[in-house]
């Protein structure tokens, strides 16, 4: 199966793999709950010694259980436009 797209270089349809796309689209959900997962972990565990060099405490949102929710935040698009419908 391939679905047709315009866009090509010389001005006509391209093919693309339907069942590859389809892939993409559900690999592309996999973003947010991962990093969900890890700042629950992160800020479950601690975070490791090599902070020790870092200014971490600089900024509330300098540490890594606040890097990894704003990644999660930041990944919720694909989410949002399944329950959309879109």
């Amino acid at each position: 199966m391939s679905a047709t797209c315009s866009g090509a270089p010389d001005g006509g349809p391209v093919r693309r793999n339907a069942g590859a796309f389809r892939a993409a689209e559900w690999l592309s959900l996999a973003a947010a709950p991962t990093f969900a997962i890890m700042a629950l972990l992160t800020g479950v565990l601690g975070e490791d010694a090599p902070a020790i060099f870092c200014a971490h405490d600089a900024s509330p949102l300098g540490g890594m259980v606040a890097m990894y929710a704003l990644m999660s935040a930041f990944h919720l698009t694909p989410w949002l436009k399944l329950i959309s419908g879109r």
